[in-house]
């Protein structure tokens, strides 16, 4: 027999079958996209971020009332497991296979990071299924923004319990390393030397640059045609088939006289992430280094970003706080007190932000 179900029905038994903690409700919220997006990534990968995206719009099209935004929220999804590392990229995998793309994301696999107060971070996806805990521990699971997370009990062991299970531990330190801090002039120099070491380019059309003259506060403002511009520009040139590649170019009037692609053949870090971290030094070069704002907020503080952080800065914030609804800035995320305090330290002295303080 054949029985009709309405939207709402569909929703609640998702979040009921996705092990979300109100399942009565039934709203696409954040907390429903993210589990999808474990879901269908567990279906799908490896496979593009389209792939992965298309997935789920076609999924959710008679569930959302034809919400413009939904590709885009989805793909700030992906986006954000991939910080939080639950997806992993080509550069963090090992693969034989030939036909494996450079844009492909893939399922990490199940694993743990202890936190210095006794919570675990819990990642990764397994294939078809929706939870890879016993139900005694995944009852535990607590959601903060992108992050799952589970707090010992009294006597607890409860990191041997995860282990146990088959869950691979990460170290704290592991996971937060990031480049050395280091002077900005001298990171500029050396990928300054690298790319000078590179042959002259043909031609290159359709490259975007950020341009440095425009404001730091509105980053998708600053992408701009290179036509006319003279000088060194982190950029982004296109290609047949994927997302454009992320790159240092030398422009002479527009064109380009040569280009060095990111991520570097020995970088473990992402393209994006090279090219937003060596931003922030040309615009600390310039005199115009990149801002954060930061406010109290009760007992924490709130902190609001205009611009893109790598992701061993983003996964800090992830680590030490938790995102919060942005307000006339690209992210926010809020921190208790005494991790403020260190975490701003990171970013005069890693990144070169300049902060803008207002009161709460």
């Amino acid at each position: 027999m054949i029985e009709e179900i309405s939207r709402d029905e569909v929703l609640v038994g998702c979040r009921e079958i996705l092990g979300l903690s109100d399942v009565d409700s039934a709203v696409v919220d954040e907390d429903l996209l993210t589990a999808l997006v474990r879901r269908s990534a567990g279906i799908h990968c490896p496979c593009s971020r389209t792939t992965l995206r298309s997935s789920l719009v076609e999924a959710l099209q008679y569930l959302c009332d034809s919400e413009p935004t939904l590709p885009d929220r989805i793909e700030a999804l992906i986006e954000g497991l991939v910080v939080a590392g639950d997806l992993l990229e080509l550069h963090d995998v090992s693969v034989v296979d030939p036909d494996v793309r450079g844009t492909w994301v893939f399922a990490a696999p199940p694993g743990y990071i202890v936190r210095q107060n006794g919570e675990i971070f819990v990642i990764g996806i397994v294939a078809d299924q929706d939870v890879f805990l016993p139900e005694s521990l995944a009852s535990r699971v607590g959601m903060r923004g992108l992050t799952r997370l589970i707090s010992p009990e009294a006597n607890e062991d409860l990191a041997m319990k995860l282990e146990n299970q088959g869950l691979q531990r990460l170290s704290e330190k592991t996971w937060l390393r990031s480049p050395n801090a280091e002077p900005f002039d001298q990171l500029l120099a050396r990928y300054e030397c690298r790319l000078a070491e590179r042959p002259l380019a043909g031609t290159v059309n359709e490259m975007e640059i950020l341009d440095g003259e425009k404001s730091v506060t509105f980053y998708r403002g600053r992408w701009s045609s290179c036509i006319g511009k003279s000088g060194i520009f982190v950029s982004r040139r296109p290609q047949e088939f994927g997302a454009p590649i992320w790159c240092l170019a030398e422009l002479v009037a527009g064109n380009v006289i040569r280009f060095l692609d990111f991520p570097a053949s020995v970088s473990r870090w992402r393209g994006c992430d090279e090219a937003w971290h060596l931003q922030m030094a040309i615009d600390a070069r310039r005199g115009q280094p990149q801002r954060y704002r930061i406010q109290l907020c009760g007992d924490e503080w709130r902190f609001d970003f205009f611009s893109p952080l790598p992701t061993w800065s983003e996964r800090r914030f992830i680590m030490f706080g938790r995102t919060v609804p942005r307000e006339k800035c690209l992210m926010s995320y809020v921190l208790p007190a005494g991790a403020a305090e260190i975490e701003e330290k990171f970013l005069r002295e890693c990144l070169w932000l300049f902060r803008i303080k207002e009161s709460g």
